[in-house]
């Protein structure tokens, strides 16, 4: 397996999991307008949107793009229905912080260098270039995700919308729904998303809470490898 799958595949199995790669995915206005390809090599022909839908698309990626700092709860639930909870932290560009409650006690840091995760019960730490995994999309200074990324969906109800989108490239195989609430002040609000893997395996994140802004402590985003008793 060359580097770049056993990357994919140990973020698979942990960061996806996580709903990380999800929000990374899902962020993509200027995406209405390419194809991607499938994993036959073919195009992906993204569908013509209406003006309304192109307006929900627009208007998403305007609010991720002007998220700097935010911190709350999250509830994740796995395709067998198995539920854990923990806390996030958000500090772009470039810094998240993922902490699942016991008895899981993950935690996946991304400092603005590298993506880091510890895993306590396995004693295993492990470390990516952040610029080789889907988060740098999402933690970006500028998120450009019309490269990689294809809408495919745009539904709407009475409290928001819905987007679905798929990896133009190929390297997360699936897809996401990322699901915003309308907010009474007219803005909106990320509320959850949904990971649908190569075997239509759904992995769903809520956001129990989302409070805007944090004055975060310097080491908040900081994940070192802990010394191992001997």
């Amino acid at each position: 397996m060359t580097f770049k799958g056993k990357l994919m595949t140990d973020l698979n199995r942990r960061l996806l999991l996580s709903g990380l790669t999800a929000a990374a995915l899902a962020s993509t206005a200027p995406a209405l307008a390419q194809s991607g390809k499938n994993q036959f090599g073919g195009l992906i022909t993204p569908p013509s949107f209406n003006a309304a839908d192109k307006g929900r698309i627009e208007k998403a990626t305007a609010y991720l793009q002007a998220l700097t700092t935010a911190q709350g709860r999250f509830e994740q639930t796995d395709y067998r229905g198995r539920k854990t909870q923990g806390n996030w932290f958000l500090s772009r560009p470039g810094k998240i912080r993922f902490e699942y409650d016991a008895p899981y006690a993950l935690l996946i840091v991304a400092d603005g260098q590298k993506v880091k995760m510890w895993d306590p019960r396995l004693k295993s730490f492990d470390e990516y270039p952040l610029g080789e995994t889907p988060l740098s999309l999402f933690l970006s200074r500028q998120i450009r995700l019309d490269q990689n990324v294809v809408v495919t969906q745009v539904t709407s109800n009475a409290s928001g919308f819905t987007l679905k989108a798929r990896d133009r490239r190929k390297q997360v195989e699936g897809g996401i729904a990322l699901v915003f609430e309308q907010a009474v002040n007219g803005g909106l609000t990320l509320r959850e998303w949904t990971v649908t893997d190569a075997q239509s395996r759904a992995t769903r994140v809520h956001l129990i809470s989302f409070n805007r802004g944090g004055g975060f402590k310097g080491d908040l985003f900081v994940l070192n490898k802990p010394q191992q008793k001997k």
